[in-house]
């Protein structure tokens, strides 16, 4: 960067600044200069070819041994800059105060235009302050950005110091050049006058309070952090509010200007397109501070960050909500030093109630206790809530006034390498992650689900750009890493996961998106303080014992089953793999198992995936596994069923492309009496939630009627299914005839919300009560099977006091319902494979008619 574009931003009329030139070449000078401008930061210039290379180090150079700190690349300045003390004007570039923090000599190892070109130079410094040796290190430029950024790490050598010892910058905090203080400089103390500096305690630095906003002049405020708990804090001082999944930005109005800040200190504001600024610019403010969450909401209103990282990806702006929860900073007056409370309360106050459509919202606040929030939080698949204390002011960084507890899971690695797909070319297939400890990079696993046909293609370009570089690690972390492209740990994932192994390794990890907004260097590991929660019970087991006839006709070994081509995209939308649907099967395994083991399947099958060629298969396929069971059905129907008996069996229809699973109301070794009934509830289009809640609670009341009590389960789609179980006794006529009377009396009762026949017309504005499941080979979804559907929905058993929340279509997915699962008290199902009732054959449903 030449020293034309320092002259051009400058106006020496007005700063005091040096003009400069080019001076001679061959000297070997640092300086780091403390700037206090819109941010406080340290600007790094080594001395070469007869400039200053500069770079703008956000929170100060550490001497921790690996340690990064971002370092901005800026203009070069003249070598006249190295001795400048003093204020920029307000409102020229660069404008606050300015001080020699360190000033010596430095030693490039090797050529250093050789190193800035290839974006790695190391160095040694001799000092005032600091010593020893150093690198910098180039990062990926990312999308939009217009300088580069790189890292400024510390070696561990001698002039190294230990984790414990304090902060170089918080020591030292004044110029070696006057002793000053920038709070000096500032208010206008001359050189030579100021104090003898001392080291300052951190709750006293000069930077402090020089930062503090100032009447119409507020300031970025390093946001206050969550710290991880296993569940949530107990008591009466706790306010908990829903954990939104986006991106944490800090928006602030000064001088009639929006602009929206990461949690980093990234300026954001062309990010989200103009809605959001426009409704706070908007507000009765004429200046203040807010900390809030930018989200994409589903159809259900849960906040969605794979949704949100496809919006940016297209560079749609319409769907974006900014959740306010605090209020920093408002006309003049910093707030910080409040009670949480009275801060939430103004901020209510200012925001307003806000219409469902409108870019602004307040982030509100539940007084249950916490337990209780994270439970019904989590039951609905939602990510986890944040517990605050209600008495405690506004403090940076992670103090503990705030505590996360998640429903899942989830949390940023590093990008270590990658491994190219085998069934898509120019995509990657998996990643392989790691997080930092002690100075190190610790392997963490792989990911190898979770990737849109578009991510994997996006991903494979951005990892192709970053520099090649040895396996990072101390040793291979795995048995055969030949397949991996190793790059430099600049990428931030953040993966959603089912725990830890023994090893320290991810049990089945998705892939949710890159983290644009956290920088690698500060990606460790995340453990709660509290105790893991307890596992929830499962639910009751399918019977143990196999069953007797109709008898096999070939033998189920049910050995291992290999996956052949596990990163095939099955969901190309949702980034969903064949492994990944094969892991999300194995997590749920014992919810699933009692719905689909040894009763007879019919499979929606797309080898292809979702975009592919899709049927219905009933009958064996060229090369079926040996672990699915072809039976005999003797009778009308066919002559042969498919069943499973344990989870390779399932693993099985997931290597032939099933994604579906429809089962039999009845088991395979009683095929012609149902032990279960099901009422399919299928609104017609623009049918609203409330009237499909309303008929499924009128069904559940008219089986009452009839002595038979009745669950509740999601399809995946658009309606819910209303399931009977019953004690094996009639027959599929008897059954079929029971709800065929059930459905015409509500349709009798209420023709303009309901009819019993299929037909489209008659369906018009309606909700078709669909009773033909209930005949001898018809079938339904099964309980936590996937859908083959955008979005990979899956048809989930809930309890009745679940329906005052919209819960169809996408709202549970094999990517959220694990979360759910983990966290119910009980199966919502409880008691339904225990249920001692029998079809009232007698009665029929002409005695359910609506009263």
């Amino acid at each position: 960067m030449a020293l034309e574009e320092y002259v051009a931003k400058r106006d020496f009329t007005r700063t005091a600044e040096p003009k400069g030139r080019r001076g001679k070449a061959g000297g070997q000078r640092f300086v780091i200069q403390k700037h206090d401008a819109r941010r406080l930061h340290y600007d790094l210039r080594l001395e070469l070819d007869g400039v200053f290379k500069s770079w703008a180090v956000t929170r100060g150079p550490s001497l921790l041994a690996g340690e990064k700190r971002l370092a901005v690349q800026v203009e070069d300045h003249p070598l006249d800059y190295g001795d400048f003390e003093g204020n920029i004007p307000k409102g020229e570039y660069g404008g606050g105060s300015v001080i020699v923090w360190d000033r010596g000599s430095w030693r490039p190892d090797g050529d250093p235009a050789a190193g800035l070109k290839k974006g790695r130079l190391s160095f040694t410094l001799e000092g005032d302050k600091l010593a020893g040796g150093w690198h910098l290190v180039r990062m990926h430029k990312r999308r939009g950005e217009k300088r580069d950024n790189w890292l400024l790490i510390k070696q561990d050598d001698a002039a190294a110091r230990p984790e414990d010892a304090p902060d170089i910058t918080e020591e030292r905090p004044d110029s070696v050049l006057s002793g000053r203080s920038n709070a000096d400089v500032a208010g206008g103390v001359p050189a030579g006058e100021a104090q003898p500096a001392t080291p300052a305690k951190p709750a006293k630095r000069p930077a402090k309070k020089a930062r503090a906003p100032k009447r119409g002049e507020p300031v970025f405020v390093p946001p206050c952090l969550a710290r991880l708990e296993a569940s949530p804090p107990t008591g009466d001082r706790w306010l908990h509010e829903i954990k939104f999944d986006g991106y944490r930005i800090e928006a602030i109005l000064a001088d009639r200007k929006v602009t929206l800040w990461t949690r980093t200190g990234l300026d954001w504001t062309d990010t989200f397109g103009q809605e959001i600024p426009d409704a706070i610019a908007a507000l009765a403010a004429d200046s203040l501070v807010i900390d809030g969450e930018v989200v994409v909401e589903s159809e259900a209103g849960a906040s969605d960050y794979v949704a949100l990282r496809e919006d940016l990806s297209a560079g749609r702006t319409d769907r974006f909500r900014y959740y306010a929860f605090d209020l920093l900073h408002l006309d003049g007056q910093d707030l910080r030093g409040l009670p949480l409370v009275e801060r939430k309360a103004r901020l209510k106050q200012l925001i307003g109630r806000a219409a469902a459509d409108q870019p602004l919202r307040f982030s509100e606040d539940f007084p249950e206790k916490g337990d209780l929030v994270l439970q019904h939080a989590c039951r609905l698949s939602l990510e986890g809530i944040v517990s605050k204390r209600s008495d405690a002011p506004y403090r940076s960084g992670r103090s503990g006034d705030w505590i996360k507890s998640k429903c899942s899971d989830r949390q940023e690695f590093v990008i270590a390498g990658w491994v190219p797909s085998t069934a898509t070319p120019k995509s990657i297939g998996s990643l392989v992650l790691a997080y930092h400890e002690n100075g190190r990079l610790v392997h963490a696993g792989r990911v190898g689900t979770g990737f849109s046909r578009a991510t994997a293609r996006e991903l494979w370009e951005r990892l192709h750009q970053l520099e090649p570089t040895r396996m990072p690690f101390a040793k291979s972390p795995e048995r055969n890493d030949r397949d991996v492209r190793w790059v430099e740990p600049q990428l931030v994932a953040e993966v959603e996961f089912r725990g830890w192994t023994g090893d320290l390794l991810l049990r089945h990890a998705s892939f949710r998106g890159l983290r644009d907004d956290k920088p690698a260097e500060e990606i460790v590991r995340e453990v709660p303080d509290g105790q893991e929660a307890a596992e929830p019970a499962p639910p009751e087991p399918a019977p143990a014992e196999p069953p007797k006839k109709p008898a096999r006709r070939r033998q189920s070994s049910a050995p291992a089953v290999r996956l052949t081509h596990p990163d095939r995209v099955y969901w190309p939308e949702d980034g969903i793999t064949k492994q990944g649907l094969a892991d999300y099967y194995a997590d749920v395994w014992k919810w699933l198992a009692p719905h689909v083991v040894a009763r007879p399947l019919s499979l929606l099958r797309c080898p292809d995936g979702v975009d592919g060629k899709c049927f219905f298969q009933k009958a064996p396929w060229r090369g079926i596994d040996k672990a699915v069971a072809v039976l005999d059905n003797p009778g009308e129907g066919g002559d042969t069923v498919l069943a499973i008996e344990g989870l390779d069996g399932m693993i099985a229809l997931v290597q032939g492309g099933v994604l579906e699973a429809h089962a039999w109301g009845a088991r395979v070794d009683d095929l012609d009496r149902p032990d279960q009934l099901t009422f399919d509830l299928d609104p017609d289009e623009g049918i609203g939630w409330d009237a499909v809640r309303e008929a499924a609670l009128e069904v559940r009341q008219r089986l009452s009627d009839h002595g038979l009590e009745s669950f509740l389960k999601t399809t995946g789609g658009k309606g819910l299914h209303v399931v009977v179980p019953l004690q094996p006794k009639a027959g599929w006529e008897e059954a079929k005839a029971f709800c065929k009377d059930l459905a015409e009396a509500m349709a009798a009762d209420s023709p303009q919300r309901f009819t019993a026949t299929m037909s489209k017309q008659k369906r018009k504005g309606r909700i078709f009560v669909d009773w033909l499941r209930n005949g001898r080979g018809n079938t339904a979804v099964a309980a936590y099977s996937t859908r083959a559907r955008s979005g990979a929905p899956v048809s989930t058993s809930i309890g009745w006091d679940e329906l005052n929340l919209d819960v169809r279509g996408r709202h549970f997915t094999l990517a959220n319902l694990p979360g759910r699962l983990g966290h119910l008290d009980a199966d919502p199902w409880a008691g339904f494979f225990r249920l001692k009732q029998t079809l009232p054959v007698e009665s029929r449903a002409k005695k359910g008619k609506k009263r």
